[in-house]
């Protein structure tokens, strides 16, 4: 059975993320290293999909650290908007991560079509130095609200409300948006699959 490295370095300067990782990572006792720590530059996402992507992210740390290193590629996908922003969901809100225009730019593409479902997607990608590498995919359904609600979280939390809930991730809070978390369930597939090596 495999198990996590004592030390893993996340691929991303989003303090969001690395404080959610480190608290899904602490039963486990890894120390999650942040990409600003170790100065790590951000490569160009130049694949096609989440899993590419993750992949992407995790080998370019993993060349300059050394060190086992994780990355997620996550995104929003809209029904109404045939799975956009999904992969590109980062880049919508453009340079500066203006994810208040961004989640503008979903509810005005939706417009008057009445399905306002979508899904966030999470895949994690762990690559070790020895070559050896791991994905997983997470996913929670749910709907769309507008204006935007709650102020926890980031990204486009504060417009999605996953199903059978009435609060968004903005308003559930950490604990609350851990019982659905599509990085939550990546992760939890994660360490499935290596406890069955």
């Amino acid at each position: 059975m495999m198990s996590f490295p004592k030390k893993i370095v996340l691929a991303s300067h989003n303090a969001g993320k690395v404080a959610e990782f480190q608290t899904m990572f602490e039963p486990y006792d890894v120390k999650i290293i942040g990409a600003d720590v170790v100065g790590l530059p951000e490569p160009e996402e130049t694949e096609d999909t989440f899993e590419g992507n993750a992949l992407l992210k995790a080998r370019h740390a993993c060349e300059i650290t050394a060190m086992p290193c994780l990355a997620d590629d996550s995104g929003l996908s809209v029904t109404a908007l045939d799975g956009a922003p999904g992969i590109y969901s980062a880049r919508w809100a453009g340079p500066t991560k203006d994810f208040d225009m961004a989640m503008k730019k979903v509810w005005d593409g939706i417009g008057d079509k009445p399905d306002k479902t979508a899904r966030f997607v999470a895949v994690l990608a762990l690559v070790h130095p020895d070559g050896m590498e791991y994905v997983a995919r997470g996913e929670v359904n749910g709907n769309l609200c507008y204006p935007p609600r709650g102020g926890y979280g980031f990204g486009y939390d504060p417009i999605f409300m996953p199903e059978n809930e009435t609060q968004t991730f903005g308003e559930l809070g950490a604990e609350g948006k851990d019982k659905y978390s599509h990085r939550k369930r990546a992760f939890d597939n994660l360490e499935a699959l290596l406890k069955s090596i």
